[in-house]
């Protein structure tokens, strides 16, 4: 007759986990072999720009193209920002101008849109986010020609204002924002506050806004990676090089090598112009993720 001994704890027995069937099998073969192929398609054009941007001068075409040989970074580097004055520096301290300042207003302006059309209710506001909805599904191109005619009539094209003040519009972020104000943001937690007396103004800079903020984060990566790669917007509007952003200055070096621009330059220029995004997303990644899942369950 065996015993138990009480000062031995009885470990739960854990279920068995279920055999693969060969359906199974075939099916995350398939899936795990179409996520690698999309993986490729993304990764190998960073890794060509990556290897291309190593290689000396007159190396760009010889050799294997997606390995090294030649290597010669730092040289490129240092021609990149001294050709033509140092004009590189200005085209990225202009897109960080652009970026920065119009993903954090337009992110807060987000912020409060979707706030106030989840939290309050007044008459049309479903016909207002029908209306913003109804502009996400419009392409991004056809807005730039109304914009440009509308800048004109300002008469504040070829200025910073006239990049910044559309940049500073998101209707996506807007309808982001409500959803993840209507799941994040308890409405028990509001009346709580305006009961102890606090405005309309404290409770949604002191509390709703701090609850926000994983899912704001994600609105600013969106909005600040579309405005550093815009640029169609940024081309109609601009005509002064030292106004004009990294992206639109690439592409006038890649149009002029007929006139003098090595190949190397505007190639390492991109390279370089996808630093400051990778740093973006690496930082920020780990609210990126609780803003991606917020608002899914209710």
């Amino acid at each position: 007759m065996s015993v138990i001994r009480a000062d031995r704890p009885i470990r739960p027995t854990r279920p068995a986990r279920p055999a693969l069937r060969g359906t199974d099998i075939a099916s995350k073969v398939v899936v795990n072999g179409v996520l690698g192929l999309m993986a490729l398609y993304t990764l190998i054009p960073l890794w060509w720009l990556f290897v291309s941007s190593t290689k000396a001068s007159g190396y760009l075409y010889t050799g294997t193209p997606l390995w090294f040989s030649h290597f010669d970074l730092v040289t490129n580097i240092r021609n990149v920002f001294t050709f033509e004055g140092g004009i590189f520096s200005t085209w990225l301290a202009n897109s960080a101008l652009y970026s920065l300042v119009g993903a954090a207003v337009g992110t807060l302006l987000s912020a409060m849109a979707g706030y106030a059309l989840s939290k309050f209710t007044f008459r049309g506001r479903e016909s207002v986010f029908n209306v913003i909805l109804a502009s996400v599904l419009i392409p991004a191109p056809m807005f730039a020609l109304p914009l440009f005619l509308l800048m004109a009539k300002l008469d504040i094209t070829n200025s910073y204002w006239s990049v910044l003040l559309p940049s500073c519009v998101s209707p996506f972020g807007v309808y982001l924002c409500r959803i993840f104000a209507a799941a994040s943001v308890p409405d028990e937690l509001l009346e709580a506050a305006r009961l102890d007396g606090a405005g309309e103004q404290r409770t949604f800079f002191r509390i709703a806004l701090p609850l926000m903020s994983p899912a704001l984060v994600t609105v600013f990566l969106f909005q600040f990676v579309g405005i550093w790669n815009n640029y169609l917007l940024p081309s109609l509007m601009l005509n002064t090089p030292s106004l004009q952003p990294v992206t639109v200055g690439l592409v006038q070096w890649r149009s002029e090598f007929a006139n003098g621009v090595p190949p190397l330059l505007p190639i390492t220029g991109a390279f370089l112009s996808l630093i400051p995004l990778l740093v973006a997303f690496v930082s920020l990644q780990r609210f990126w993720r609780k803003g991606l899942t917020a608002g899914s369950v209710k």
